[in-house]
């Protein structure tokens, strides 16, 4: 049985969602790259007896690691060492090198502030010198330190501390893979592979019908961890094995590809974004954005190398603006309604002029949460994806979902659109 770990992310700020845990999706990750299986994540308040169930929770499950982050910092509610001293049954003793380490840091930053007290200062971060007796200390990124602490008498989880500000945790992540008690904990890990397929324009529904089809012609699928997820309007299949399951893994892929030919458009996990950018190499690019207000342009900007071929875009809720900026005429606002395929195309057209671009995609819709008629309800969405040689693809459809996933799927079906037109394709209907 490979080795096994679990997640204790603390904190109120996030338990309440006032904060989003980046941390649990960033450490399962690693911990796969390093061949440990995930069995938990959990997410407690700062009570410590919340984090003590978390910890003995996942201490019954078997894990042989469990990695906590937050609560490690000198505000009275930041009790995550305390607690896993207790849960180790390791007294707390203060680093003597330690408090010294963190003065020093602590010196630099107060100079941003001159009239702090360094002295009132240094008393309160004093708390996170105090180390479980046997624990391993991993120089902070910050001003707390990390902490690798074994079990006593080797009975038990060896637990990994470390603080909760992502880019702490980050930088302190390599020395801890180094550790010598982390590595003995993991001594069992394996090597796992994991791919993704992605596909656009087909319900969940059918892959899971896919699936049933794999079981009865290729057999034994056993060893294929598979999983589905609808996000974004696509649908993710992801499969995680180890070595010696790789040749069912293929047989797998296949039928997939050749009952999904047309809507799988990814076989390497690759993004239509990251694909459409590759298309879009060479061109000149405008948008022309209304219900999702800036969000296609905001999917852009986070694609690496898009500086090459985004000109920028304009994002016009108002039909006076549609007209000033895009040059939509009034009369075919008035004939069809701001949100139609007719002027879906003319704010295409306008964005192609007006930023002398050779590839224009456009978006017009009814977001909601209010508007919206029986005609054209709230979800209705209209696309026009055009070349400057007059070659266009467009759709009009109603979404399902609220305000936030209509605009987000709204974004997903452009860039598919897009793909669509520069690959010369026409897309499937749905």
């Amino acid at each position: 049985m490979a080795a096994r770990a679990g997640i204790v992310v603390t904190g109120t700020e996030v338990l309440t969602g006032r904060v989003q845990d980046r941390n649990g999706p960033w450490l399962s990750d690693r911990l796969r790259e390093l061949g440990v299986d995930l069995a938990h994540i959990t997410i407690c308040g700062d009570r410590p007896e919340d984090m003590e169930a978390q910890l003995r929770f996942l201490a019954a499950q078997g894990v042989d690691l469990i990695v906590t982050s937050g609560g490690l910092g000198p505000t009275a509610d930041d009790l995550t060492t305390q607690v896993v001293a207790g849960f180790a049954g390791r007294p707390l003793f203060l680093d003597s090198d330690l408090e010294r380490q963190i003065a020093d840091i602590l010196r630099s930053l107060v100079k941003r502030w001159p009239d702090l007290d360094f002295d009132a200062v240094r008393t309160a971060n004093r708390k996170q010198a105090m180390v479980p007796e046997g624990a391993q200390v991993i120089s902070p990124a910050g001003t707390a330190p990390g902490l690798v602490v074994p079990p006593r008498n080797g009975s038990g989880p060896t637990v990994v501390v470390l603080p909760g500000p992502p880019r702490e945790l980050h930088a302190m992540w390599e020395t801890v893979t180094q550790a010598e008690e982390f590595r003995a904990a993991i001594v069992r890990r394996t090597t796992y592979e994991q791919r993704m397929l992605r596909l656009f324009g087909i319900p969940e529904s059918e892959i899971a019908e896919t699936l049933r089809v794999a079981e009865r012609e290729l057999g034994d699928l056993s060893g294929l961890e598979i999983t589905t997820c609808l996000r974004r309007g696509e649908v993710e299949l992801v499969t995680r094995y180890e070595p010696e399951a790789a040749e069912r893994y293929e047989h797998l892929a296949a039928l997939i590809a050749e009952r999904h030919r047309s809507t799988l458009f990814s076989a390497d996990g690759s993004s239509v974004d990251d694909q459409v950018s590759r298309l879009l190499h060479g061109r000149r690019l405008a948008l022309a954005e209304s219900c999702t207000g800036g969000l296609m342009a905001a999917r852009f900007t986070e694609v690496e190398g898009s500086s090459a071929y985004f000109l920028g875009g304009a994002v016009t809720y108002a039909n006076a603006a549609k007209i000033e900026a895009l040059g939509v005429r009034a009369e075919l606002i008035e004939r069809h309604g701001a949100v139609s395929p007719e002027v879906a195309e003319a704010m295409a057209d306008g964005a192609l002029a007006r930023m002398d671009a050779d590839t224009a995609l456009s978006i017009t819709g009814i977001a909601g949460p209010g508007g919206g008629t029986e005609a054209k309800p709230v979800g209705y969405v209209c696309w026009c994806a055009k070349l400057d040689d007059g070659s266009k693809l467009a759709r009009d459809v109603r979404l399902p979902g609220d305000r936030t996933e209509v605009r987000d799927r709204s974004t997903t079906v452009g860039m598919h659109l897009l793909r669509h037109l520069l690959r010369g394709e026409e897309p499937p209907r749905g």
